[in-house]
């Protein structure tokens, strides 16, 4: 299998039939084995209902991954990329904010061994921004710029560490996630971390996005769990 591509969904009900419908589309249009793996991070809608409802080519393989209680963004891709059996494992945010064919141009950067781990970037002077974010999500964006990486000791020159739109090796997923203790936001600090102390090589492309007005941040108590999921990661991996 070349592609596994793993959606982590909350309460997206009203969208996960464009989401898997397109993804699948794309995949086939594109000649790339697949799979498509949404993981409901414990939806009080019918997020997963919906999503193994959606017509889909033949060939695209769905998995449908639903648990009850939430637990956390980092915890449902954590559980997606473990499922994941592709030779690329990649996962995107609900939502369609970046077009589909950026998944190439990450591909093609692993391929090249530019990198290991192709990163989405909103902040490189070639991406192309169609709707900006809120005023609070810009507040947290800048933090994550100036202030987290230095906090936290990341060495690589990364513009953009939380856009949803990442690309790995297969087997590199599957080992970092298989590793990673973190259930929230934070799961990408943790995840990079990881790459580094491991030898990865992370890199950036350039995208087209669109912000999604379906934003779950509260900036108050995003900022407080944040921090203290910062603080989670640090323990544990000075520790090993």
């Amino acid at each position: 299998m070349d592609l596994s591509i793993v959606i982590p969904s909350l309460n997206e009900a009203h969208k996960i039939d464009r989401d898997v419908g397109e993804t699948a589309k794309f995949l086939k249009e594109n000649n790339i084995s697949g799979e498509i793996i949404i993981v409901d991070d414990g939806s009080s809608d019918d997020t997963a209902g919906v999503a193994r409802s959606v017509d889909i080519p033949a060939g695209v393989e769905r998995n449908v991954i639903r648990y009850e209680q939430n637990r956390g963004k980092g915890y449902a891709i954590r559980t997606g990329m473990k499922e994941s059996k592709g030779e690329f494992a990649m996962f995107a945010d609900s939502g369609l904010c970046i077009p589909l064919p950026s998944i190439i141009t990450g591909i093609n950067l692993i391929k090249n061994k530019t990198c290991d781990i192709a990163h989405a970037s909103r902040r490189l002077p070639q991406s192309i921004i169609r709707r900006k974010t809120s005023l609070r999500r810009q507040i947290l964006s800048l933090a994550f710029r100036t202030i987290i990486p230095r906090i936290m000791g990341i060495r690589s020159s990364l513009t953009d560490t939380q856009c949803g739109f990442k690309i790995y090796r297969g087997s590199v997923a599957r080992e970092l996630y298989g590793a990673c203790s973190s259930d929230g936001f934070m799961f990408d600090i943790e995840i990079i971390l990881r790459a580094e102390k491991r030898g990865y090589v992370i890199h950036e492309f350039p995208i087209e996005w669109t912000s999604d007005p379906d934003t779950r941040i509260r900036i108050g108590r995003t900022a407080e769990r944040m921090f203290g999921e910062l603080k989670t990661i640090k323990k544990v991996l000075a520790a090993e």
